[in-house]
C-alpha cells in the first residue's frame, strides 16, 4: 500500500475510515486491472454509484471531477465504481463484496488497505457505455427569479424561460 497516498486521501478527506478505504483500495484495483493513471482532463472516467466516503479517495487519486464532468454519481447505494480509459474505450465495474468480520472500524479499515485486492473486490464489465465527454452549456437568465441557469436546464412556463426552482413540481 502506498502509505503517502493514503495520508493525502485522509488529509483530503478529513479522517480516516473504512468507507475511504474502499474507494483507495478500489482506485489501486483500477490501476492494475485497467491502468488508469491521474487524469488531468477527462482521460479517466469514473460513474461511481454512491455518494460515500470512497468516492473522495476517486477524486484524489484518479483526478475524476464532478467539476471536469468526468465523474458521474449514479445512485444504486452499492460500494461499485466504473472506470473507463477514453483513450482505449476500455472499462471495468469494481464492485466491494464487503467483508464478515466483528471488530471496531480500525480493524475493519485496515483490513480493507492490507488484504489482497481480488478478496475484496469482484471484477465486472460495465453496466454503462462510456459517457460522452462533458459539455458546456450557455447560462440562460431566469424571467422569474432572475438567477442564471445552464441552457440545459431551462424550461418554458408560461411562456417564460424558467429555471428548474421556479419551474416547479
Amino acid at each position: 500500500m502506498n502509505r503517502e497516498l493514503w495520508d493525502k486521501c485522509v488529509g483530503f478527506h478529513g479522517h480516516e475510515c473504512p468507507g475511504l478505504a474502499i474507494g483507495f483500495r478500489a482506485c489501486e484495483a483500477a490501476v492494475e486491472k485497467l491502468g488508469v493513471s491521474f487524469s488531468k482532463d477527462e482521460e479517466v472516467v469514473c460513474i461511481t454509484e454512491n455518494n460515500a466516503c470512497g468516492v473522495d479517495a476517486v477524486q484524489l487519486i484518479t483526478g475524476c471531477t464532478f467539476g471536469k464532468g468526468n465523474l458521474i454519481f449514479k445512485d444504486k447505494g452499492k460500494q461499485a465504481f466504473t472506470f473507463f480509459r477514453r483513450d482505449t474505450g476500455q472499462g471495468i465495474r469494481i464492485v466491494f463484496r464487503g467483508i464478515n468480520m466483528s471488530g471496531d472500524r480500525k480493524e475493519r479499515q485496515e483490513y480493507i488497505l492490507n488484504a489482497p485486492l481480488d478478496d475484496l473486490f469482484d471484477y465486472k464489465p460495465p453496466k454503462y457505455d462510456l459517457p460522452p465527454k462533458a459539455k458546456i452549456y450557455a447560462s440562460v437568465q431566469c424571467e422569474v427569479c432572475g438567477e442564471n441557469a445552464a441552457e440545459s436546464r431551462i424550461r418554458l412556463k408560461d411562456g417564460q424561460k424558467v429555471c428548474l426552482d421556479c419551474f416547479g413540481e
